[in-house]
């Protein structure tokens, strides 16, 4: 029997050196982010009643909307009990899992591959789950360190493997189009448990495969 993953582990209560920071709310108020959309608009100098505009605050409280369905997921309707068991222990390896995030310190996309791997413990996943962990974390307002943390870390509480590994490679448009202004920089954040962390061997397969 799968076992279920509560909303306090999904919202990363069980990471032991982080705090919880996720709102709670189920649904935010359309209304509430066209009427900030609105005076962001007045406060930089436009006209929220020019033409061009006047759907803007509707068009971007949706698009905030879609950007942060993450929030609201619920892992254990979207692993819907695709984890079976299976006696096969070598490593299962999904590579090139495009997302888009959101940077929570500027609101600014970032965006590039996750690279997963895990060896199981005699349950397997779904190949599909994989980059829907991905999506659910990714469609929040994050930084790619956590994000990387909080896809192993789910994997880990799921399955139970023998050991998952994350690689997350990114471009970030806060150092690209202000700041630092540097267009050619990649982050690139690992999250490596169990045999991944403990055995070189297996980390170097892994690092190759993705290479």
């Amino acid at each position: 029997m799968n076992k279920k993953i509560t909303n306090k582990e999904l919202n990363g209560d069980f990471l032991e050196e982080e705090e919880p920071h996720f709102h709670t709310k189920e649904d935010v108020s359309l209304g509430n982010l066209e009427k900030l959309v609105k005076d962001l608009l007045i406060e930089v100098g436009e006209d929220p009643k020019r033409e061009g505009l006047i759907r803007t605050p509707k068009r971007v409280a949706l698009a905030y909307k879609f950007l942060t369905k993450g929030y609201n997921e619920d892992v254990n309707k979207l692993l819907n009990n695709a984890i079976f068991n299976e006696c096969y222990s070598e490593m299962v390896l999904v590579k090139d899992i495009d997302f888009y995030s959101l940077c929570e310190h500027h609101l600014l996309p970032f965006y590039g591959r996750c690279h997963i791997a895990y060896i199981p413990n005699k349950k397997i996943v779904g190949l599909s789950k994989i980059p829907r962990i991905v999506e659910m974390f990714s469609r929040r307002l994050q930084v790619q360190e956590r994000m990387t943390k909080q896809i192993g870390d789910m994997i880990n509480k799921a399955l139970e493997p023998q050991g998952v590994a994350v690689v997350c490679e990114a471009k970030h448009l806060c150092m690209m189009m202000r700041g630092v202004e540097k267009q050619n920089s990649i982050a690139t954040t690992s999250c490596m448990l169990g045999v991944f962390k403990d055995d070189a061997k297996t980390r170097s397969e892994f690092m190759k495969l993705i290479g």
